[in-house]
């Protein structure tokens, strides 16, 4: 992959290129749930080795964890359902959706602050928490609808 620079010349996008010290990278943000775990992968798969950024990846208990490669500089983070409680306070279990939209929002709030972020966004996991994260993102952090990758069959970011 070659990638155009503003003096107009080409510079490849490689292996070595990606470890270069003054390579620029991008920052992704990633979640996942048990239902999306394919497609995560393949998703995962296609990501440069310079890759950056967080993978979220929510579960029903800890047999659900597997081994994902991730790129070196990405974090995963397994969230546990079982070990989690729903709302503060209440002691109810965690629903489907809660420790994504929570962890992800939290993580959007500290990492996806600056005017000119580029942060690219893929929200595979499930539909009531995807909804969340696209909630926030686009109405308390102002990340435009079309930066923002989810199942079309969400049919979230369809406009008015």
């Amino acid at each position: 992959m070659s990638r155009h620079t503003p003096e107009g010349s080409v510079r490849e996008h490689s292996d070595a290129a990606c470890r270069a010290p003054r390579h620029s990278r991008v920052q992704h943000l990633i979640t996942a749930d048990e239902s999306s775990l394919a497609e995560l992968e393949t998703l995962l798969a296609t990501l440069p080795i310079c890759s950056t950024g967080r993978v979220f990846v929510e579960v029903p208990d800890v047999t659900w964890v597997c081994d994902l490669r991730v790129p070196a500089r990405m974090t995963l983070t397994w969230l546990d359902r079982s070990v989690r409680t729903g709302a503060p306070g209440t002691g109810r279990p965690c629903p489907t959706g809660r420790a994504l939209a929570r962890a992800v929002t939290a993580w959007a709030d500290e990492m996806m602050c600056g005017e000119d972020d580029a942060t690219r966004v893929h929200l595979l996991g499930g539909y009531l928490g995807t909804a969340d994260i696209v909630d926030h993102l686009t109405e308390r952090r102002g990340v435009p609808f079309e930066s923002i990758h989810v199942p079309e069959r969400y049919r979230l970011l369809v406009g008015d």
